[in-house]
């Protein structure tokens, strides 16, 4: 009995490691709501791009809102901006039956990045809070100790204080899927005759 020479090729299973893609389903139990549900999101996120994209226009180009207080929140609002951003549009994707599907990639970056604005944010609110300090209880020496200089050593070190927290837990994530794919190939039981 001979073998068709096409049946090895055919015969191949292909193994990926790690999870497939995440099935998002919305609010549960309220799944023929979320038409309506999708409104008041839409709109508060349409709201926060708008305001926050109005504050740094007009901290960028007014020249008297150069000062480090509106500054940092400027700082505050670009995080802002980031965090709605990275997790809005696919909650209305899924609410409007769109996309009930995110890779476990695409997941990870979600993840990796709502987590970075967040800590961002914190670090910057710490920032604003020692600027109010100054401000009242130095304020002789508040123009000398807070520059614009300042602000953007705060700014660099509070992306890389969130991102050198969330590097270490997203590289263990990856690392729970395996080394990559595989491609395994079986054997037929008249093969091995």
């Amino acid at each position: 009995m001979e073998l068709d020479p096409a049946l090895p090729v055919l015969n191949q299973t292909v193994l990926t490691s790690g999870p497939g893609p995440f099935v998002l389903l919305g609010v549960p139990g309220l799944q023929t709501l979320h038409a309506w549900l999708s409104v008041p999101v839409c709109l508060l996120y349409m709201a926060a791009l708008a305001g926050n994209a109005l504050l740094l226009g007009l901290v960028a180009t007014d020249k008297t809102l150069q000062t480090p207080m509106y500054q940092l929140l400027g700082l505050l609002a670009a995080a802002d901006l980031v965090l709605a951003t990275s997790t809005v549009p696919k909650a209305l994707a899924v609410l409007w039956g769109l996309s009930g599907e995110i890779s476990f990639a695409a997941c990870l970056a979600q993840l990796f990045v709502t987590h970075v604005t967040f800590i961002a944010e914190s670090s910057v609110l710490l920032a604003m809070a020692i600027d109010r300090y100054v401000a009242i209880c130095q304020p002789l020496r508040y123009g000398a100790l807070l520059t614009q200089r300042v602000v953007g050593i705060v700014a660099v070190a509070a992306v890389t204080r969130g991102a050198c927290v969330m590097a270490p837990p997203v590289a263990l994530l990856q690392r729970l899927c395996g080394p990559g794919p595989a491609v395994i190939q079986a054997h037929s039981l008249l093969d091995a005759a």
